[in-house]
Order: C-alpha cells, then sequence, then structure tokens
C-alpha cells in the first residue's frame, strides 16, 4: 500500500478510535447539589444526611452511573441559617449547573430556598421529617409528614401511659403544627392536653418549665426540640426527676440523640421512625453494616431518607432516559423504590408512602416496639 495510503488509513483509525471513545471521555458527571448544615447547631443531622448521599453515589458509581454518567455531589453549609441557604442554592444552580438539590434540614431555610428553586426550576429531594405544606412541582419530600409519625404513636402512649398530655418544643413552625396535629389526635382519643409551651432556641436552663410539665402530673410529655437544646432539655428533666412519672413522646428523635444524654439516660422514650437501625431485618442490618463500613459511627433515619433521595433520583433519570429537569420530576411521581424498610411509594402530590416503626430508646440504641406497616402521608396539599 503506498505511503500516503497508509498513513491516511492511520489518520481514519486513529480518528475512529477517537469517535469511539468520546462517549466514555465526555461522559461528565451528573451533579447534584447538597445544602446541608454543617455548622451553626445542627451538623449531626447535616453529617447524617451525608452519609446517606456518599453511600448512594459510591453504589450509584460503582454500578455503572446513571445512564453511563458518574454522579458527583457538591455539597454547601447552610449554616443552619435562611440567608446561607438561599446563597448557596444560588451557586449551586447558577455557577455549578446542578440537576437538583437535596436538602436542607430545617423548615426555614427550605421555605426561604423555594423561590429560586421555582425560578430556576430545579428540583430539591427533600429528606427531613416536616410540617407539611410544602406542595410544589419542585419540591418532592422523602421523610415523614406529621401524621406519619403521630398516628400510632400518640394512641400506644395513651393505652400504656395516660391520657393526660404536655406538649413542649422549638418555636417555630414543625412543632407549632406536629402539636396541631397532636391536639387533634388527643382529643379523639378522649385525652386532655393539660398545657403547651415553645421555647426559643439557644435556652441553657429548662428548670421552670419542668417544673411546670411537673406541676400539670402530665402522663405523657410530647417532645419537639431538635438538636442540642433538646439534649439540654432531657438531661435536666431527668435530673429534676420529671421522666419517672412522665413519659416522653420524642418527636424527631434520631439515634444521633443517643449517648449524649449520658450513661444509662434517655431511656424508655418513644417515636415513630421510618427506620430503626438496630432492626434485626437483615436488609437494614446489611446498610447499617455498609453505612459503618463507610466510616458512620451512627446511623439513623436521616441516613435512610437521604440515601433513598438519591436513589429516586437515579431511578427517574433511567425511568425518563433523560437529563431534562421536568422529565425528571414527570418520572419521580408515582415511582416505587425497593428501599432496605421495603416500598417507598412517591405520591402525586410528591411526599411517600412508607414503612413506619414504633421503637422506644433502650440501652445505647432504638428497639422496635411495634412494625406498623406502610403509613400514606396527609401533607397538606391542595386536591
Amino acid at each position: 500500500m503506498p505511503i500516503r495510503s497508509l498513513a491516511l488509513a492511520a489518520a481514519f483509525a486513529t480518528s475512529l478510535a477517537t469517535t469511539l471513545a468520546l462517549p466514555a471521555l465526555a461522559a461528565d458527571p451528573i451533579k447534584v447539589g447538597a445544602v446541608l448544615p454543617f455548622s451553626g447547631g445542627l451538623e449531626l443531622f447535616g453529617g447524617q444526611a451525608k452519609l446517606g448521599l456518599d453511600l448512594a453515589a459510591a453504589e450509584i458509581n460503582a454500578a455503572g452511573g446513571i445512564l453511563g454518567r458518574p454522579v458527583e455531589i457538591l455539597y454547601e453549609d447552610d449554616k443552619t441559617d435562611p440567608k446561607a441557604a438561599v446563597e448557596a442554592t444560588r451557586k449551586l444552580i447558577q455557577r455549578d449547573d446542578v440537576l437538583a438539590l437535596v436538602g436542607p434540614i430545617t423548615s426555614n431555610n427550605r421555605d426561604a430556598m423555594a423561590p429560586t428553586l421555582e425560578r430556576a426550576k430545579t428540583p430539591l429531594l427533600y429528606a427531613t421529617n416536616y410540617e407539611g405544606g410544602a406542595c410544589s412541582r419542585y419540591i418532592f419530600s422523602f421523610n415523614t409528614v406529621p401524621n406519619q409519625e403521630l398516628a400510632k404513636l400518640l394512641p400506644y402512649m395513651n393505652k400504656e401511659f395516660g391520657s393526660t398530655y404536655f406538649m413542649f418544643g422549638a418555636d417555630y413552625v414543625w412543632p407549632q403544627k406536629m402539636f396541631e396535629t397532636a391536639k387533634g389526635i388527643v382529643s379523639g382519643l378522649g385525652g386532655e392536653t393539660l398545657g403547651e409551651e415553645f421555647t426559643p432556641w439557644g435556652v441553657k436552663e429548662f428548670a421552670p418549665v419542668v417544673r411546670r410539665i411537673a406541676d400539670t402530673k402530665a402522663k405523657v410529655l410530647v417532645f419537639a426540640l431538635p438538636g442540642g437544646d433538646g439534649i439540654t432539655f432531657i438531661k435536666q428533666a431527668e435530673d429534676f426527676g420529671l421522666l419517672k412519672d412522665t413519659t416522653v413522646a420524642f418527636l424527631g428523635f434520631a439515634e444521633t440523640y443517643l449517648g449524649a444524654f449520658g450513661p444509662g439516660k434517655g431511656q424508655n422514650m418513644f417515636v415513630a421512625v421510618p427506620m430503626v437501625a438496630g432492626s434485626d431485618d437483615p436488609k437494614v442490618k446489611a446498610f447499617v453494616d455498609k453505612i459503618k463500613a463507610s466510616g458512620g459511627t451512627t446511623v439513623s433515619h436521616y441516613v435512610f431518607t437521604h440515601y433513598n433521595a438519591l436513589m429516586a433520583m437515579k431511578a427517574a433519570i433511567e425511568k425518563a432516559g433523560s437529563v431534562d429537569k421536568e422529565k425528571i420530576i414527570d418520572a419521580m411521581e408515582g415511582l416505587v423504590l425497593d428501599s432496605p424498610t421495603g416500598p417507598v411509594t412517591i405520591g402525586k402530590d410528591h411526599h411517600v408512602t412508607m414503612n413506619m416503626f414504633l421503637a422506644k430508646t433502650e440501652g445505647d440504641g432504638l428497639v422496635t416496639v411495634e412494625a406498623l406497616g406502610e403509613i400514606a402521608p396527609e401533607p397538606g396539599c391542595p386536591q
């Protein structure tokens, strides 16, 4: 073959090889932004969310990615502050061109982010238990709303511990809405709410309110004070002796609290959660083992719900066959995930039906009292 022909053939072969290699070389990552608290008081929850997202991303990438593309998570600290959350949201959407966002933890931050999400038509995968009412084409909820935590928890408390209640929580929308739902359930059970109080963040001395609760002789304390403030309250309530006669229904409880109360403390508090890390279920045990192998020392349902959120995005992209945001949103509606605790079904209202578990604190963990089965959400969206 003439030298010129050989050169042409070689050039063609090189061109062909380059062309064939392009899909692998051009497999730009699917970028997902995570707006979470890594400072500001709720960093325990931000850390739990990160564990779940990192495991989901690792599993997705090890299996070949999504439509042949790897997933990359870009983390931003929202500092438990709405202004910082909005700034992080804009940065991730405008600078980093993320396909979707995950987070935050607080309702205040979610609500502050919502207008930016709407304008950018970018979906938010929200995996924190909340008060309901975040009903938008661009918001999906992967954790509980009030009825999923309270519908079976309060009847159990009423039956086992008594029909008089005191409700105490942080002064913001989630505890307020939770107590509104709780009072309706208590009334329906023939019970009585003897008192209700809210506290600002950062209180260090709870003795006055502990005494007021004790004076009512309420048998059940419905408690919704997250983070370090909640830990401080429980310690002081226990030292006072309140918890000898009053049993706590701890809303929003997660295993992250365990160990923070001190040896032998924080026992016999009751919760309703979408996953119990100490479960004997083989799928849950395998999930928890993978998280611990990745460096997580504590595993809570926040790990589980954030893991589910990213896996839902993967399934929606594959169902849509596209990374178009609107097509992904359409594909996510009605999706059924096979999670470690069983099916998680995303409804048309963008909230999830999932299995729930009644549990109590015992030793250094949660133990399942009763598997409650699937509970559908009542998110308060317009019909």
